[in-house]
């Protein structure tokens, strides 16, 4: 059997070298090109030793453990212990997730059942039977893409969920609960009050809600040019405020000035003593993750008034 020693040991070196990659990208730490791809040709040299009178030597755990550390060692340096265990941990992290790609994408194109785990995995590292010039050539860039993608995707879900705060205001005297994200983007205010305001989407609960915030929310113009009338108690709270929005001219919305808006956070309650909502029928969240946008000064200005108490 023909063993392409020169193939398989490119494919660790770009193995290895992804993997200190992602690493640095979990891990956020701005690191040299040639220090990992220096890390990475540590990394292949096991392979060279797999056809030396080494090679019982080179595949003992410890040895491996032993090329791991001098790897992340020479990839991201060593400032403290807490430091470089850390890279060092989520370096194997990435191992097995690219790991997992990878075995997952040659058991979706490899048809041989009986083919067995043990052997797939030696083929990975160098071992058994070698990986087809397609494997590396498809395979290979779908995993690079795959893995960073996705851990760029889970670390803007991570920001946007520490975003996340749940809302709650009163309006009529009635209280109504969303999820909202604070949107540093949102520096809408009322140009005469200086309030800020805040963007709610009522769609699919378009009924829980009186008949003129639905007015407002559906056809805010014809409510401004008086097509639709609103009573009396509502028109005190209304606000006409102008929006811009890129691509298109200038806007007229409605807000208006709820009873309260509060915040729940953590152990925490905020409430806003200066704030205006527009309802809106778009969706704000394709996923429905969040049905408001907070704006960020309605955080900075919040006060705390109570805080919750949990059973320990």
């Amino acid at each position: 059997m023909a063993i392409y020693l020169d193939v398989i040991w490119a494919l660790n070196f770009l193995f290895d070298t992804l993997l200190l990659y992602l690493t640095a990208i979990i891990l956020k730490r701005h690191v040299k090109w040639w220090r990992l791809i220096a890390g990475g040709l540590i990394g292949s040299i096991i392979i060279l030793l797999a056809i030396t009178p080494m090679h019982s030597v080179a595949g003992h755990p410890l040895m491996k453990l032993l090329f791991s550390v001098l790897m992340v060692y020479t990839a991201f340096g060593y400032k403290r212990l807490k430091f470089f265990f850390s890279s060092l941990m989520t370096f194997y992290l990435t191992t097995f997730l690219i790991g997992g790609v990878l075995i997952g994408a040659h058991y979706f194109v490899q048809f041989d059942f009986e083919l067995s785990a043990a052997v797939m995995i030696g083929s990975v590292k160098g071992f058994g039977d070698p990986i087809s010039w397609l494997f590396v050539l498809i395979g290979f860039p779908l995993a690079w893409h795959f893995s960073r993608k996705n851990i760029e995707t889970f670390e803007m879900v991570k920001i946007q969920y520490d975003s996340l705060i749940d809302v709650e205001i009163m309006l009529n005297s009635k209280m109504y609960s969303f999820k909202g994200l604070i949107d540093s983007g949102n520096q809408l205010y009322d140009p005469i009050s200086k309030m800020p305001v805040m963007f709610i989407s009522i769609k699919g609960n378009e009924g829980d809600f009186p008949e003129e915030i639905q007015a407002m929310a559906e056809n805010p113009e014809k409510v401004v040019l008086g097509q639709h009338t609103v009573s009396a108690e509502w028109e005190h709270r209304m606000r006409i405020i102008p929006y811009k929005v890129v691509g298109q001219d200038h806007q007229l919305i409605i807000a208006v000035k709820p009873e309260s808006i509060k915040f729940r956070k953590t152990e925490e309650v905020l409430e806003v003593n200066r704030g205006l909502i527009s309802f809106t029928m778009q969706e704000l969240s394709s996923d429905d993750v969040f049905q408001c946008i907070v704006h960020p000064k309605m955080m900075a200005s919040a006060k705390q008034v109570s805080a919750e108490i949990r059973a320990g």
